[in-house]
């Protein structure tokens, strides 16, 4: 058999060259795509009867695929949409096959065939400005520690950042002074500029003054680079405490990518354009964007009050705007 029969070669090819040379994806994104491949190869293995590093890409049949999938789904307990993100890990490394062999063709005609399972679509969770704002107040700024903690959440609800973001975030991405604003490293290592608030200057300026500027701008407890786990469980843990002053806290669960959706619908509610939040957030589509107008109860209740039982039109309420987003800043 040679390296065009094989799958072992294909796969090394797909992880190296395609993802990182080619598509030049993010680390998480790689990682997601390999994990499926770690879980997929040995379920081919099994179920076709040839090992691992004898594997053929005809050895992984329609068929395997299918009973993966429902492994995925039904034994290891993953949701519909978990299911898909696999089955269109193996759809792209199937297309990237088929457009270097033209011999596997007809394999990668079948494999592609493997419909997506329809799912429900989730709404997204996101934080009422006095939730926002109790979980700002929560750590204690009178400790280094909770000094640091508060700057952690007021930069991730300023940027609208990823916990990643925000963990590789260097001092020199910073621009402190004349107009505030940050870079931040986003999906696919692309680069976007984000404003920043004064109350977000004031907070990161404590943390980074006479630091250099190659080091992380959020540190650990032993001085080391915050990572975006440890970031979660910040996050997670405040969120806890500030429960304790606003129940609707402990109904919600509260992760960094809440904190992001919060800063797209507070973005949203005080007049931003929706092309403005999509660079703000770094998405690639307006489509992604567009989700946080379809969630926002509020503009939905004021976008009903506008209009009488009879159809009419009426004079809508006044909207919030930027200026009363930055007043709430400086209540907190």
């Amino acid at each position: 058999m040679n390296d065009k029969t094989l799958m072992g070669p294909w796969v090394r090819r797909f992880l190296l060259e395609h993802l990182v040379s080619e598509r030049n994806l993010s680390r998480n994104t790689q990682a997601s795509y390999r994990d499926t491949l770690t879980l997929l190869l040995p379920f081919a293995s099994e179920h076709s009867g040839r090992a691992i590093d004898r594997m053929t890409v005809e050895d992984l049949t329609p068929a395997i695929v299918r009973k993966f999938l429902d492994h995925v789904e039904y034994v290891r307990g993953c949701s519909g949409v978990t299911r898909n993100h696999r089955l269109g890990t193996i759809h792209s490394l199937a297309k990237f096959i088929g457009m270097r062999s033209p011999l596997h063709i007809a394999w990668v005609t079948e494999i592609r065939a493997i419909p997506f399972k329809k799912t429900a679509k989730n709404l997204i969770g996101y934080l009422e400005r006095a939730e926002m704002g109790a979980l700002l107040k929560a750590p204690d700024r009178r400790t280094a520690l909770g000094d640091r903690d508060h700057a952690v959440l007021l930069f991730l609800y300023n940027s609208g950042a990823r916990a990643d973001e925000a963990a590789g975030l260097l001092i020199g991405n910073l621009h402190l002074k004349g107009s505030p604003a940050v870079r931040i490293m986003g999906k696919g290592n692309k680069w976007r500029l984000c404003p920043l608030w004064p109350a977000t200057v004031t907070a990161l300026s404590r943390l980074v003054t006479g630091r250099n500027e190659t080091e992380p701008v959020f540190l650990g407890r032993r001085n080391e680079r915050m990572t975006r786990f440890g970031i979660h469980r910040l996050v997670a843990n405040y969120a806890r405490l500030a429960s304790k002053s606003t129940p609707s806290l402990s109904l919600k669960r509260v992760s960094p990518h809440t904190i992001r959706h919060t800063t797209a619908v507070h973005l949203l509610r005080s007049g931003v354009d929706i092309n403005t939040i999509r660079a703000w957030l770094g998405h690639v589509s307006l489509d992604t964007t567009h989700v946080y107008a379809e969630v926002d109860m509020e503009m939905k209740a004021t976008a009903l009050a506008s209009v009488d039982i009879k159809g009419l039109p009426q004079t809508p309420p006044r909207r919030t705007n930027l200026p009363s987003l930055m007043a709430f800043l400086k209540g907190l």
